[in-house]
């Protein structure tokens, strides 16, 4: 069956992965997460895009998007996590630093979108004043989808316009430690976006049941704003579908 435009690309799946095993699965995946590490011994007949997660910080921008730039490895986007939690704001200002210069040497394409990852915090207002920063960038957020404070942290992408991805796997592989699932993030978005107390939002991102959630030509509009879900492979987020009854 064809994919959802709720659903299709929307996955980022870790490098090495099992491959899709049905065209159903293969339409799931937008790009493939490698860490800058694994850069050298990365196999070049991969056929996704790679968001690529750097390891250090600003200071480690440069020089893995000039790697992937040179080996001619197409980039989807490019994550870098924040990591001074006493002055996250100034920290975002870094990184946009080193943004901005690996884009004037050539080494990262204007068009590749740059996700800026908060930890598992809450929203205070030092935190509020880097999603400031973020959005003033046109940088996206990067969200840790088991985070007790994700349906907040939705809020404040939303009230900046600023797009978001949602880290650190999702799905039935992750059930047990809290993480809520593919459409449960869309829902909660839609609601989020729609206006919905936090009550709502929270219940989205627990649903289990495909009767509690809009459908899909709903959770399409949420698309605009969730770019991505980290998922530990194809056949787990799509047996989580399945399961929602989503999927044939």
């Amino acid at each position: 069956m064809s994919i959802p435009a709720a659903l299709a690309a929307l996955l980022a799946v870790p490098v090495p992965t099992p491959p899709a095993s049905s065209p159903t699965e293969a339409a799931l995946v937008g790009s493939l997460l490698v860490e800058d590490t694994g850069l050298p011994g990365l196999d070049r007949t991969l056929d996704a895009p790679l968001t690529l997660v750097t390891t250090g910080g600003a200071g480690q921008v440069a020089g893995p998007a000039a790697y992937a730039a040179r080996e001619g490895l197409a980039l989807g986007a490019l994550r870098v996590t924040l990591r001074d939690l006493d002055a996250p704001a100034a920290n975002v200002r870094r990184v946009l630093a080193a943004v901005d210069a690996a884009r004037a040497d050539g080494a990262l394409a204007e068009d590749v979108p740059v996700q800026v990852e908060v930890p598992d915090v809450e929203p205070s207002y030092s935190w509020l004043a880097a999603a400031d920063e973020i959005a003033g960038a046109e940088l996206h957020l990067a969200l840790p989808a088991q985070s007790p404070a994700l349906a907040r942290w939705i809020d404040v992408a939303l009230d900046r316009e600023t797009p978001f991805a949602c880290t650190r796997g999702t799905g039935r592989a992750l059930a047990a430690a809290g993480a809520p699932g593919v459409l449960g993030l869309l829902a909660a978005t839609v609601l989020a976006f729609d206006g919905a107390g936090s009550g709502a939002v929270g219940a989205a991102l627990a649903a289990t049941d495909p009767t509690a959630l809009p459908d899909l030509d709903e959770l399409a509009r949420a698309r605009r704003w969730l770019t991505a879900v980290d998922a530990p492979g194809t056949a787990a987020a799509a047996a989580d579908l399945r399961d929602l009854g989503m999927l044939a």
